[in-house]
């Protein structure tokens, strides 16, 4: 609660028109979800379920630094697989979000962000059943919008979607991820997209797509929403 309060008296310090951003989209898996060590737990399944080349222990920081679809092409995955693959996923990871936590922090990030009167979008390849058993109903109850079961190229159409509804001009709006895909959708429907540095993608690839910011922890992200930080 006084975490809450102190986001508000900052909104009525600068005023909501001098906000930087009125909309933030998220991502999920890598961004507010520490899903990492659960997706290589069973990269060894899927690849032998799949007819995919598995991925030795000494590969897994080279690819942090390669794009989705370099990941993918190295992978061997043909393109027409991976609804079947992302399917898959969806029903094991619906009997297994236990599994799941968020990353430290999200959780105050979400109410925050609410508190001070910024409006949240959840734009996402997971279901959105799962996303809201991960966040629980605290955190989801903050998430204005949700896109959900986006293909893994598809979120730009998602981002179109969660813009037209918000009614909000695209410099008010502000798309935060994890991973290359997501700063490329941002780019292609004309909105600011920031990185965040504790999910899958490792640094220099991220910031080699020119975000506005890179944020390395949570608490970063609320100070450059309000303005407060370059």
């Amino acid at each position: 609660m006084a975490r809450g309060r102190a986001a508000g008296d900052a909104v009525a310090a600068i005023g909501v028109k001098r906000l930087r951003y009125q909309l933030v989209i998220l991502d999920f898996d890598g961004t507010l979800a520490d899903s990492g060590d659960w997706f290589l737990s069973i990269a060894d399944d899927l690849a032998d379920r799949f007819r995919f080349r598995r991925v030795a222990p000494d590969e897994v920081e080279g690819l942090r630094g390669r794009t989705t679809r370099e990941v993918i092409k190295h992978l061997g995955i043909p393109r027409w697989k991976l609804p079947i693959i992302a399917r898959h996923l969806h029903r094991r990871l619906a009997a297994e979000t236990h599994k799941i936590a968020l990353f430290d922090g999200v959780s105050t990030l979400l109410a925050d962000l609410r508190a001070a009167g910024i409006r949240i979008a959840l734009v996402t390849s997971n279901a959105e059943h799962n996303a809201r058993t991960i966040l629980g109903e605290d955190n989801a109850r903050h998430i204005e919008q949700w896109e959900c079961g986006a293909s893994l190229f598809g979120k730009a159409p998602r981002f179109r979607r969660v813009i037209r509804r918000a009614r909000l001009p695209h410099t008010a709006i502000l798309s935060i991820g994890d991973e290359t895909r997501d700063l490329t959708a941002a780019r292609k429907v004309g909105v600011d997209g920031a990185a965040v540095l504790w999910g899958y993608a490792n640094r220099d690839i991220l910031t080699a797509l020119n975000p506005v910011t890179a944020f390395e922890t949570p608490t970063e992200v609320l100070p450059f929403v309000l303005g407060h930080g370059a």
